[in-house]
């Protein structure tokens, strides 16, 4: 996924969230849905985005989708980052 994807992603504070959630380790849908004040749609929503930015993964396990970091993806933004500083 582009850069843009993945900044547009990471923008929203839900989405920010979301990722400080799951860098404990993976969690269903359910679990992350517990944590704020909207509708399951709107939770749902925002995973979406997560996932298309590549942001996070999700396992379908039995009646259950468990989501979690990709952290490749944040290594390719923190490389990206830090070229813009170059040298002077």
């Amino acid at each position: 996924m582009g850069m843009n994807e993945t900044l547009k992603a990471i923008s929203d504070s839900v989405r920010r969230d979301i990722l400080q959630m799951l860098k404990s380790g993976k969690k269903s849908a359910g679990e992350i849905a517990e944590h704020f004040d909207l509708t399951g749609a709107t939770v749902s929503y925002h995973l979406s985005k997560l996932k298309k930015a590549d942001l996070i993964t999700e396992q379908k396990q039995k009646n259950f989708i468990y989501y979690e970091l990709n952290t490749s993806v944040f290594e390719e933004v923190l490389t990206w980052i830090y070229t813009l500083g170059g040298s002077k």
